[in-house]
């Protein structure tokens, strides 16, 4: 694999270390800026929303430029927002700062999988993406974990330096790693012509997929600490343990499903999904022991991720034309599956159905993406079977078959 693709994931894992870890500081930071937990928290959602935002339209702006040039400017961006964190003097500064942080997130990401996606041969796409995710993977293993344990030592802020410090390696990973005469992305008739490139409704049904799809996911991961502690019986110290065990399960999660998808990528996503659904069945049956609960928390992780480089692939291929725009658009409705999934989980367990129940409604958003998947598949068989000059064919190649096209 291309060198180049390490650039990106280091890129990644600072993004992925500054996007968690702050859940980790909450308590820090509401100490420091005499502010409220619940007041704390909405730092995350500051995030969030630069990232919805940010995504697709730093995207679509940057569509006529060079990709190396794009993704620079965006980790840069990335090293003033959290630099500017570290040295915010009160709470709406700094939630200034977590919003400007979130903006180059999605974009990077998107524009990042165009690149290690045109850098590798078609029959190993899959993989591409799957190595610069796995700097986000490797964040949830290693990078929140020792940010959050530095946060705690030596002050919030210097955590934040010290992403900053990630950001500018990566910087410099671009620059001596990614080829300087990369090709420019989309050349469509401006803002006006990416954001027509998303009419498509294969477009919106694979982003219908990622949405519940993820949603399912961050309905249990949300509230995955009430279940270790209050369900399983684990200690509040040995739940960043099994955090960390969360993140190599998604970590081999992410390797399997690239390796897989570049030989049925449909097959990889209906496999991923469903395996989300029957893991999440079974939580709160596995939160029943403290084994069997580590266990639950490893699979969530390997099962979600597995299906992480097939839907960003089928966004980028439903969207030919602005794959960039798409694959950015893709990385919002992460985030956009953060805050749903997390609040349809909270409905369940206010309703009073128990402290497994945010799983249980995870299961039903997995089944509910399974279902979005099975229509956006019949939607491209039909197109199939009706495409002029082309006979119904029994059997419809999936994006990732290059031996069969």
């Amino acid at each position: 694999m291309p060198l180049a693709l390490l650039a990106l994931a280091v890129g990644a894992f600072g993004i992925g270390t500054t996007e968690f870890v702050i859940m980790g500081l909450l308590p820090n930071v509401a100490d420091d800026l005499h502010i409220s937990i619940p007041a704390a928290g909405h730092l995350v959602s500051a995030y969030a929303l630069g990232v919805v935002i940010g995504a697709p339209l730093l995207a679509a702006v940057t569509a006529r430029m060079p990709r190396r040039r794009v993704l620079i400017g965006l980790m840069a961006l990335f090293v003033v927002g959290n630099a500017v964190s570290a040295a915010a003097p009160d709470y709406h500064s700094l939630m200034l700062a977590r919003f400007v942080s979130g903006l180059p997130h999605g974009a990077f990401f998107g524009v990042g999988a165009v690149v290690a996606t045109s850098l590798v041969a078609p029959e190993r796409k899959a993989r591409s993406v799957s190595l610069m995710f796995l700097g986000l993977t490797i964040a949830n293993v290693i990078g929140v974990p020792a940010a959050t344990a530095m946060g705690q030592q030596l002050g919030w802020r210097a955590t934040f330096l010290a992403v900053s410090a990630i950001g500018l390696v990566a910087i410099a990973a671009l620059v001596a790693l990614v080829p300087a005469d990369h090709g420019h992305s989309e050349t469509a008739a401006g803002l006006r012509g990416e954001l027509r490139a998303l009419k498509s409704l294969p477009v919106w049904l694979a982003l219908g997929t990622t949405v519940a799809g993820f949603g399912a996911l961050f309905a249990a991961y949300s509230y995955i600490t009430p279940m270790l502690t209050d369900a399983a019986g684990y200690a509040d110290a040995s739940v960043t343990l099994l955090l960390a065990l969360f993140g190599v399960g998604a970590t081999i999660g992410n390797l399997m499903g690239g390796r897989l998808a570049d030989h049925s990528l449909r097959r990889t996503l209906f496999g991923g999904l469903a395996s989300l659904v029957v893991v999440l069945s079974f939580f709160p049956l596995l939160m029943r022991a403290e084994w069997s609960a580590a266990l639950a928390v490893f699979l969530l992780g390997m099962a979600a991720f597995t299906t992480g480089s097939p839907l960003q692939l089928i966004v980028m291929e439903k969207a030919s034309a602005a794959p960039s725009l798409a694959s950015s658009a893709n990385q919002a409705a992460f985030n956009l599956a953060n805050a749903g999934g997390a609040w349809i989980g909270g409905l369940a367990l206010a309703a009073g159905f128990g402290v497994t129940s945010p799983a249980t409604a995870g299961a039903a958003l997995a089944v509910l993406g399974l279902g979005v998947a099975a229509v956006a598949y019949a939607v491209d068989r039909g197109r199939a079977s009706v495409a002029p000059g082309r006979l119904v064919a029994s059997h419809v190649p999936t994006e990732q078959e290059p031996a069969r096209r």
